[in-house]
């Protein structure tokens, strides 16, 4: 096996390749256990395959770890990783803790940490990148820093705080769903020591990735304010969706704590039945004027924070623009404007044909339709034929599969996949 020392930090996001070069995975973390004497023995690698799983492959399956890629052969569990007692992931929980020097010349923070194999052919922690003290109380000063032996260091204190700086860094280009997942998978305080790290658009991300239990269980956590900050940045049915899950009198002091326009759109929401049309829409669309140009709507589509959903039609509609609307026109589909001049109006270029449903609708009537017309969003009216919002694929998708659909593949995938 290639053997030249690793740092953990640099492994973590590197691809994992069998011998014949197909792409296996991802390395996400790499796990260890701590002995009585001597440093953490490396028992294996966290690998992230197709379809956002998180997997144990054996140290003793890698052949090479080097060059910026992890080499393995023999079988792979497909069982979803699931951590014992006794194991510690490096990334997750090492990095970022708090050491002091054997020698007493003070405390320090684990900021790497190197693997290597030893002679006997373990693989085991080597070497550790550490940083001493902030210098001065100015933000920007940096303590000094070091690479020292295992040895020179007491295990990792427990009364100092871990920091979270390096594993938020490696969450900064994960999709939604792989934050979600991701920040699950962590013993719970360093789940809240990473969320507390996150910018408020991030973990409302996250959020619409998890179950409603999860979602509550870290907005709880937040604290009002800041839980207020977080469902400001949520879709406003999903946020609508987890108000619902709390505590009557939590939900509405988050409510009140939200900014009036945010708060209005989930109030609107929360007056209809979670298994209707009303429930599950999404109130903000992309809405214009009959008279409005293509070249606008495309401008809009364009917008990079707008669901793919939400971007593949534009609904047209008399004043006001905004929710509930003055009467709606109907709907101009995206792939019908890119084939006519940016000055056309829109106004020229509707689908009529195309019914809206009534708010109390439903779901299982909003999703035959969806399915019947090969729809990937539908409108949604009031009695005054009002626009109130729009219900796309994937919010019936959400209510009509099971609470744990994230996960129910995991019964399938307990053999093992060769790659060898």
């Amino acid at each position: 096996m290639s053997s030249s020392r690793v740092f953990v930090g640099r492994l973590a996001g590197r691809s994992v390749f069998d011998p014949a070069g197909d792409r296996v995975g991802k390395v996400r973390d790499v796990l260890v256990v701590f002995r009585s004497a001597g440093a953490p023995r490396v028992v294996g690698l966290i690998v992230e395959i197709p379809g956002r799983k998180r997997v144990f492959v054996p140290i003793g399956r890698v052949t090479s770890i080097g060059a910026g890629q992890v080499i393995m052969t023999g079988l792979i569990n497909m069982r979803r990783f699931e951590q014992r007692g006794g194991e510690t992931r490096l990334v997750a929980e090492l990095i970022g803790r708090g050491v002091e020097f054997v020698d007493g010349s003070g405390p320090a923070v684990i900021e790497d940490v190197g693997i290597a194999r030893g002679p006997s052919g373990e693989w085991l922690v080597s070497e550790l990148f550490v940083r001493g003290p902030r210098p001065g109380a100015s933000p920007f000063a940096r303590g000094a820093s070091r690479v020292v032996a295992w040895a020179e260091v007491r295990e990792p204190s427990t009364d100092v705080a871990q920091s979270a700086e390096h594993l938020v860094q490696t969450t900064v280009d994960l999709k939604a769903a792989d934050l979600a997942n991701t920040l699950l998978e962590l013993p719970a305080e360093r789940m809240f020591q990473v969320i507390d790290e996150l910018p408020d658009d991030r973990i409302a991300d996250a959020l619409e990735e998890m179950t409603e239990d999860d979602q509550a269980r870290i907005l709880t956590r937040l604290g009002d304010s800041r839980a207020a900050d977080v469902l400001d940045r949520m879709e406003p049915d999903d946020a609508a969706d987890l108000i619902a899950h709390l505590p009557d009198g939590a939900g509405e002091t988050l409510l009140d704590l939200m900014e009036p326009e945010e708060a209005e759109d989930v109030r609107r929401l929360l007056e209809y039945g979670q298994d209707t049309a009303g429930g599950l829409m999404n109130p903000t669309p992309i809405i214009l004027s009959a008279e409005a140009t293509i070249a606008e709507a495309l401008a809009l589509i364009r917008k990079q924070d707008t669901d793919p959903a939400m971007a593949a039609a534009v609904f047209v509609t008399l004043p006001p623009y905004e929710t509930p609307t003055g009467e709606f026109l109907g709907v101009a589909h995206f792939q019908r404007l890119l084939r006519y001049p940016p000055h056309d109006r829109l106004g020229s270029h509707v689908d009529q044909e195309l019914e809206a449903v009534p708010v109390q609708t439903s779901a299982a009537e909003v999703a035959r339709r969806l399915a019947s017309y090969n729809l990937v969003s539908l409108p949604v009216v009031d009695e005054n034929d009002r626009l109130l919002g729009v219900v796309t694929i994937d919010d019936v998708l959400d209510h009509l599969l099971p609470d744990d659909w994230r996960h129910a593949g995991d019964e399938l995938s307990t053999r093992s996949r060769r790659v060898d």
